[in-house]
C-alpha cells in the first residue's frame, strides 16, 4: 500500500518557522527520493526541495535556499521540512511526494498515488 501523510502545517507570522513532517508507507518510501511541492491558490504545484534515498543529495529551489532544510529518517520512513524565515509568498498547501531526482535536475513523479493529502501553511504579513 502506498500512503503519505503530511503534518505540521499551520498559521505563522512572517519571519517565523514551521516544521512539516511526512509519514510514508514502506512501499512509498524505500529506495525513493522524496520531495516537497507547495501549491498556492490558483497555481500549479511547484518543486522546492528534494532529498535522495541516501539523504546525501539535496536539491533546493532558489526561492527557499538558506531558509528551508529537508531531512529524512530511513528507519521511521519520514521526511521533514524545516521552514525558517517564512514569507507571505510561502503560503500554500505543501505536498509530500516520492519519486526520482534525475541527474539532469528534473523531478520524475511515480504517479498520483505517491502524493500526500497536503498540509496548509499560511504566513501572515
Amino acid at each position: 500500500q502506498v500512503q503519505l501523510v503530511e503534518s505540521g502545517g499551520g498559521l505563522v507570522q512572517a519571519g517565523g518557522s514551521l516544521r512539516l513532517s511526512c509519514q510514508a508507507s514502506e512501499r512509498a518510501f524505500r529506495n525513493h527520493d522524496m520531495a516537497w511541492f507547495p501549491q498556492a491558490p490558483g497555481q500549479e504545484r511547484e518543486f522546492v526541495v528534494s532529498i535522495s534515498w541516501s539523504g546525501y543529495y539535496k536539491v533546493y529551489a532558489d526561492s527557499v535556499k538558506g531558509r528551508f532544510t529537508i531531512s529524512r529518517d530511513n528507519f521511521k520512513n519520514t521526511v521533514s521540512l524545516q521552514m525558517n524565515s517564512l514569507k507571505p509568498e510561502d503560503t500554500a498547501v505543501y505536498y509530500c511526494t516520492a519519486g526520482e531526482q534525475t541527474v539532469a535536475g528534473n523531478w520524475m513523479n511515480l504517479g498520483n498515488d505517491y502524493w500526500g493529502q497536503g498540509a496548509q501553511v499560511t504566513v501572515s504579513s
